[in-house]
């Protein structure tokens, strides 16, 4: 049991208490200027002690810092190379600067809600939950360590992502952006296959099976801090992908005289393919001479007094992920399909992603459903 007692080092003024640890260890618990506080602290401790839910005080002045330090280790082992560096960035910029001193044990809920409505007052959402997320899972792992007792961090809410409007390329405009750019075969192969960047470039010779056309995507090619780092997929899942029998000469362009383990799409220098710079890449390049001749089309036709051309939306690599979704799926295919050719963990993710694409099918019900109707009943 606990003892409370007056603390002989301020000759008597304060009290302190003595409790053994769940681990037998005495230790104490000395500064309470009244006796009442030093047996409410008693007390509390031993009930802790019963329930399993005790916290050495000492445990709790372990700093942010130190704790941060430890989980990215763990993290970096955990993770993907893309994912350990937005992470490490947000601990670096954000996490460590705020809280890196302070006791893990002096961190309230409030306190953090108020840092992460600075955050979001000129930073994007993706940043904020970002930064946010970095210092909840170490403070997770404080509580696993039991040096608090409740995350302060859950239960903090942080801004909602806002949905942008996802570009679809049309067939006309995949095939103009690809004759306007230095790659075409692989700016076609990405708007009619779906593969992430990463695993586009990231394909070998021998993920290729001409006969049945299809390619293994077995690993990804992701630029890290300005380095490619090669691994597995995003999902860690491979898959088997499509291509249509028109991509044939593309794809034997792409491999010709190349052995098995020779990059597919290889960058005209050698080596794995960059995007390039998000406002001058190669990439961007086709893209703004493809909407400059929409526009000055358009500013033609407004001359004439003709209806408007449509001009290409922008878009980037990844976009062309879309563009493969919406032309399979106006070609046809069903959500269990586009979600295997997308890599998709389920078809409702596919059905959240690509939600406006399908309003055809809801169409296509409705009509079946009144189709069904009339005849069932016609036949009474």
């Amino acid at each position: 049991m606990a003892s409370v007692e007056r603390d002989p080092r301020t000759n008597g003024r304060t009290w302190r208490v003595q409790y053994r640890k769940p681990d037998g260890k005495l230790t104490s618990k000395a500064g309470f200027r009244v006796k009442r506080d030093a047996e409410a602290f008693a007390a509390t401790t031993e009930v802790s002690k019963h329930q399993g839910s005790y916290i050495a005080p000492s445990d709790a002045q372990a700093t942010v810092g130190t704790l941060g330090a430890d989980w990215l280790k763990t993290h970096e082992a955990a993770v993907k190379p893309s994912t350990y560096h937005s992470s490490e960035s947000a601990w670096r910029i954000h996490v460590e600067p705020k809280w890196g001193k302070r006791k893990v044990g002096s961190l309230r809920h409030t306190e953090i809600a108020g840092w992460v409505a600075e955050l979001a007052a000129d930073k994007s959402a993706t940043t904020v939950k970002r930064a946010h997320g970095v210092l909840a899972a170490i403070l997770d792992g404080a509580v696993r360590d039991r040096r608090i007792q409740s995350n302060p961090a859950r239960e903090v809410k942080t801004p909602k992502k806002t949905k942008k409007s996802k570009p679809y390329l049309t067939h006309r405009q995949a095939e103009r952006l690809s004759k306007a750019s230095r790659y075409p075969d692989l700016v076609l192969f990405l708007a009619y296959t779906g593969l992430r960047w990463g695993e586009a470039t990231g394909l070998k010779v021998k993920h290729l099976d001409t006969k049945r056309r299809r390619v293994s995507v077995e690993e990804n090619a992701v630029i890290v801090n300005g380095h490619v780092q090669v691994g597995t997929p995003k999902t860690h899942e491979r898959r088997t992908v499509p291509y249509p029998e028109f991509l044939d000469d593309a794809i034997a362009r792409a491999s010709k005289d190349k052995g098995p383990e020779a990059i597919l799409w290889e960058a005209e220098a050698g080596g794995y393919l960059r995007p390039g710079n998000a406002k001058s890449g190669w990439f961007e390049g086709a893209v703004k001479r493809v909407r400059a001749e929409d526009q000055e089309a358009v500013a033609e036709a407004k001359k004439n007094k003709k209806p408007e051309p449509p001009v290409m939306p922008r878009v980037t690599p990844h976009d062309l992920r879309h563009t493969a979704a919406s032309l399979a799926i106006s070609a046809g295919a069903n959500v269990k399909a586009v979600q295997r050719m997308l890599g998709h963990a389920s078809a409702a993710m596919t059905l959240d992603t690509y939600a406006e694409l399908f309003d055809d099918d809801l169409d296509d019900v409705a009509a079946a459903l009144d189709q069904q109707r009339r005849k069932a009943l016609g036949g009474d």
